[in-house]
């Protein structure tokens, strides 16, 4: 009666379809702690006398089955068939009671919702009583269009009237506000920064290392929306400098920008510390192979601000991964908050990145509190794949002595679709990483990625890879980041147990430069990038429609003559590991059976730079055998090959001996002439085994287990150079010869591994 009492307070507000929702189990509300039993006659229309004879019978539960009840109904509060026999066997009850009893128990908790509803509805309709009295009495007097007050003179002071109009500016403010959060998040800024306000402490407990990072913090940033924009605080520009925004806005619209970037960097930095935290429930184990899955029911439950519906198409990737690194947490964060040091660091995955605007410089020449916007292309080695572009707020934190955390959030997002666009339509939900110092010298990093995307975009064999997170998840990027850091401590160790002991440690280092400029414009060939431009040639009468062909136009130095590069590459599947492509295709020996340019000899391997402790980990340089090639001794390539749990790559080009001496020299490697050609093996997404990253007890990368039972995904490309073209157009002739060439080449490797 109480609720029916409280639902005629809200009038024309009342919801007909509520009666309906109560009724969706079929069952009245009654208490959860009793039943009755009565048969389907009962209830019939035409025997009302029978009806009213009859009467029902009630069974109370014993206090024990009733605790019981509760506690089952706390986990799952719609049991099946086969979960309400049990607890009827458990408890001694028919099935028939245990049944009535979670339908009443439903009622009950629907019935208080609705009750603190209409508490709630019955406050509003109070406040617009209120409201509407304070509008009668107001609309008897005359009132000032600036300020909202009298507009009679000397009925308010001075002081109340500026007050007035300055009130009246920050809701204006707040307007504009609001609209920018809009912008970038999809929804308003009270969304941000509604637990701020419940909470006055908010920001205090963030810079003293809120959820779960203990230790004192120098980062004292106050609550965003009171941050000074005018005082050249952190970095900020001073306040009679023109403000310009990184999205081109001026003025107050820019300034108002900048407030709400920061808002959205503060939330970010938020949310990912506390998808970091080692034993929270927003991460599950996978029952296929023991990875980490989001848990999706999980995070929408925290409330995140950046929980906005998916686009019509759009997929979520989220992924977490821990490893080891044999450097400081410090030196990394130096090297996330620089956009080149960041590309070196990652060679094969970022295509392109640059800083667009610098929002704060961070505190004592550090990088604690370093906020800017970045833009980036992060790539897979398959033309199968378009790159992925994001426009992102990069943000970075010292939590405490030795634990820094660096983390990205999309604010620009615009939907480019694969057709005659080189990019995937996307967005970076809160991501990044915790940088931690260990007491034996190395660095853990727990890093998150998680994205959206549209999976239209990606080719059906790369689907299952790209899904299960292997592609552009925080697996691949802590692999990446495992060798890269293995390579340098290699490269810059003043022992070495290789062949390349003889070379000076200048020689190493330019040979292992000009390895990776051949492996960036080998990648550019692979996946079209704003980093090297491309032109895509639409060709029907190839007959392989999964060859993608690309050609750009270089001059010389004096601009007179001109050579036209051309670029084709293609994927397929192998129903074989990784591991076993890999030394295939990194023979030397073996060379002569895939290579057509070789002539069908094989080669040796005359100088090798180790980059890894993997075998395969290295830069090479490969001479043709003279005993089976008789007179082509001089054919010398440049090969780079690497192999971690991420996937495997080999690069090689064509080197002549003299670049090869000045290189191995010291020399500057900057103007030899490369033509670049490789393959990349990946995880096919499907194999458990392609799901394993693995970090050894010192931190260095391992691949796993890889066996014969898996498959992997093998892109082979191929550049040619056309020299002295008169025309920039191409001739049939030419863009045949390179779809032969790579097509050829890939049916030799098949042939050679006894692949169908």
């Amino acid at each position: 009666m109480e609720a029916n009492g409280e639902m005629g307070l809200i009038g024309e507000n009342f919801d007909s379809g509520l009666m309906g929702r109560m009724r969706d189990d079929d069952f009245e509300s009654r208490s959860g702690s009793e039943n009755f039993d009565a048969s389907g006659d009962e209830f019939d229309a035409g025997d009302d006398h029978q009806q009213n004879k009859r009467k029902k019978k009630y069974h109370r539960h014993t206090p024990q089955q009733i605790q019981e009840l509760e506690n089952f109904f706390k986990e799952c509060p719609h049991p099946d068939e086969k979960q309400r026999a049990d607890l009827s066997k458990k408890l001694g009850l028919e099935n028939k009671q245990v049944k009535f009893w979670f339908q009443n128990r439903r009622t009950q908790m629907k019935t208080q919702l609705e009750r603190h509803e209409n508490m709630i509805l019955r406050q509003e309709n109070e406040k617009l009583r209120a409201e509407n009295s304070v509008m009668k009495e107001a609309m008897a007097n005359p009132i000032c269009s600036n300020c909202g007050g009298p507009a009679i003179p000397g009925q308010i002071s001075m002081e109340e009237h500026q007050i007035r109009i300055e009130n009246a500016r920050l809701k204006e403010e707040l307007a504009r506000v609001c609209t920018l959060s809009n912008k970038f998040l999809g929804r308003p800024v009270s969304a941000l920064t509604g637990m701020s306000m419940q909470n006055p402490n908010a920001g205090f407990e963030f810079g003293m290392g809120r959820n779960g990072i203990v230790g004192p913090s120098n980062f004292n940033m106050s609550l965003p929306m009171g941050f000074d924009m005018g005082d050249g605080v952190m970095g900020a520009p001073p306040s009679n400098s023109v403000m310009r925004s990184p999205m081109g806005m001026i003025g107050n619209d820019a300034q108002q920008e900048r407030a709400v970037l920061i808002e959205i960097a503060l939330a970010a930095m938020d949310e990912l510390i506390k998808m970091t935290e080692p034993d929270t429930h927003l991460w599950i184990k996978s029952p296929d192979n023991g990875k980490e899955m989001l848990n999706h029911d999980e995070y929408a439950r925290i409330g995140s601000p950046f929980n906005s519906p998916k686009p019509n198409g759009f997929v979520t990737e989220a992924t977490r991964e821990t490893g080891l690194l044999y450097t400081n947490s410090a030196a990394l964060a130096e090297i996330f908050m620089d956009a080149d040091r960041w590309s070196e660091m990652f060679p094969c995955m970022i295509a392109h990145a640059a800083t667009l605007d610098v929002l704060t410089n961070g505190i004592g020449g550090t990088r604690n509190g370093s906020m800017q916007v970045m833009h980036a292309e992060i790539q897979l080695p398959s033309p199968f794949v378009p790159v992925r572009q994001y426009r992102f707020l990069r943000f970075c934190k010292q939590h405490a002595e030795g634990v820094w955390a660096v983390v990205d959030a999309s604010i620009d997002f615009g939907r480019n679709g694969p057709n005659g666009n080189p990019y995937m339509s996307s967005k970076k939900l809160p991501s990044g990483c915790i940088l931690q110092d260990m007491s034996n010298g190395f660095c853990k990093i727990t890093y998150v990625d998680h994205s959206q995307y549209d999976e239209s975009a990606v080719h059906q064999i790369f689907r299952p890879m790209v899904n299960s997170g292997i592609a552009f998840g925080a697996h691949r990027w802590v692999a990446t980041l495992q060798r890269h850091c293995e390579s340098l401590a290699i490269l810059m160790s003043p022992v070495s147990s290789d062949e390349s002991a003889v070379m000076s440690p200048q020689g190493k280092r330019s040979m292992s430069k000009l390895a990776q400029r051949m492996t960036d414009y080998f990648w550019s060939g692979v996946c079209p990038s704003s980093a090297c431009k491309w032109d895509m040639l639409h060709i029907n009468n190839m007959g392989t429609s999964d060859v993608r062909i690309m050609s750009r136009k270089i001059s010389d130095p004096s601009g007179e003559n001109h050579s036209i590069v051309l670029s084709a590459a293609t994927s397929v599947w192998m129903p074989l590991s990784r591991q076993r492509v890999f030394d295939f295709l990194r023979d030397a020996r073996l060379r002569g059976e895939w290579d057509v340019l070789s002539g069908g000899g094989s080669m040796q391997e005359m100088v090798h730079i180790a980059t890894g402790q993997a075998i395969g980990n290295s830069v090479s340089i490969l001479g043709a055998n003279t005993a089976a090639n008789g007179n082509e001794g001089n054919r010398l390539y440049l090969q780079d090959s690497w192999t971690d749990s991420s996937g495997s790559m080999i690069v090689y080009s064509p080197i002549n001996m003299d670049s090869l001496s000045l290189v191995m020299s010291g020399g500057d490697s900057s103007s030899v002439a490369l033509s670049p050609s490789g393959f990349s093996i990946l995880p096919d997404g499907h194999s458990s085994n392609n799901n394993i990253v693995g970090t050894s007890s010192d931190g260095s990368s391992s691949s796993g287990s890889d066996n014969d039972n898996g498959g992997c995904l093998l892109t082979a490309g191929l550049q040619m150079v056309l020299t002295n073209v008169q025309s920039s157009k191409l001739t049939n002739d030419s863009v045949d010869t390179i779809n032969d060439l790579i097509a050829c080449t890939v049916q030799k490797i098949k042939d050679a591994l006894g692949v169908a």
